[in-house]
């Protein structure tokens, strides 16, 4: 069983701290007792979960762009940190086909420059770079890609995170390996489905624009409601993250490829994830289909996770039910302008206390 209090006065150094996920990883470090410092742009949102919860107070945090090698060199050394987590990235489908250059300088060359930052310093003892699902050559079919599938994402975004993998296989075997096959330095890519939790506020995804819908008393506009999509609550792939990251820590032969998904029950058609969530959230919410002809996005994906469950008796703890639940809650207690830091700690007590019970 992963014990959070694995991190307590370890030396963290996390990318991409300022958004939604990054923000939620901060707060479990910090109340785990963990030294953390985070590098990345200012949020990416407004509103973001790092102002309105104030991360900010939590550890050091430092501003820059990852694509800034020096910059993030002299915070990555002044730092010294023993673990590394990457999640820096520019995430948005629909913005990659906007702006491909800017999602592989962000995605692909922000991972050589994290791990350039790696490979020249003596003190990391953990490596673990954040990708997605959406990594593997989609074929559509029904049942779900494993570690050993083909990588080779569709959209910019989905590709430049396959070449973010590929960036981190290389510098493993190039640079991380010792002559008789062990391992300098752990490194591992995490492979996590679809989120969903309080504080996301990104455009273009479907619970924060449910959500953005109800407050506004209108009806929420899906555009897929027959694309299929593992969804998970928000505390699972990051607890998940940090168990990779403790247990390559204490023994690199655990470093390698997961995927993190939830079970198979939680892979849910987007329309029925919406009926899901009108039905927690009540006040009379409704929705309605409005295809808007934007660009490929798949239709059908999901993971397996055999590997996880196997190497570490990992289980997800929250299926997608209770995932909503925690969100709605979350965000009613936002809107009626409540304590969400105090909301963030009780709903990650919760979560580590199921944990422990199982």
């Amino acid at each position: 069983m992963f014990d959070i209090n694995f991190y307590k006065d370890k030396k963290v150094f996390i990318t991409g701290h300022t958004g939604f996920k990054g923000s939620w990883l901060c707060k479990i470090l910090s109340n785990a007792g963990a030294r953390v410092v985070g590098y990345a742009l200012k949020p990416p949102t407004e509103p973001s979960l790092f102002d309105i919860a104030g991360i900010e107070n939590d550890i050091s945090s430092v501003i820059g762009d990852i694509r800034d090698r020096a910059s993030l060199k002299k915070a990555f050394d002044e730092a010294q940190p023993e673990i590394v987590l990457h999640l820096a990235a520019q995430p948005i489908v629909r913005d990659s086909y906007k702006d491909p250059v800017y999602t592989y300088e962000t995605n692909v060359m922000g991972t050589v420059n994290i791990l350039e930052c790696v490979r020249n310093s003596d003190c990391v003892r953990s490596f673990l770079n954040v990708t997605t699902d959406k990594v593997y050559l989609n074929r559509e079919w029904p049942w779900g890609y494993r570690e050993n599938d083909e990588l080779d994402g569709y959209d910019p975004y989905s590709n430049s995170k396959s070449c973010s993998e590929l960036v981190t296989h290389s510098y493993k075997s190039s640079f991380f390996t010792n002559a008789d096959g062990s391992l300098k330095v752990p490194v591992s890519t995490a492979r996590a489905g679809n989120v969903i939790g309080g504080g996301d506020f990104a455009k273009d995804r479907i619970i924060p624009d449910s959500i953005r819908a109800a407050e506004k008393g209108e009806p929420i506009l899906v555009r897929n409601p027959y694309s299929t999509r593992p969804y998970q609550h928000v505390l699972e792939p990051l607890f998940a993250y940090l168990m990779i990251a403790a247990k390559q820590y204490e023994d690199s032969s655990f470093a390698g490829c997961y995927n993190v998904g939830p079970d198979d029950a939680d892979c849910f058609r987007t329309g029925s994830l919406v009926d899901l969530f009108v039905k927690l959230w009540g006040d009379g919410l409704t929705w309605e289909s409005r295809h808007d002809g934007g660009p490929h996005e798949a239709n059908f994906l999901k993971l397996d996770c055999s590997k996880l469950k196997a190497t570490f008796d990992w289980r997800p703890r929250w299926d997608l039910t209770k995932a909503i639940e925690k969100t709605v809650e979350w965000s009613k207690c936002r809107i009626a302008g409540g304590d969400v830091r105090e909301c963030m700690d009780r709903q990650i007590y919760e979560f580590i206390s199921e944990g422990e019970l199982k």
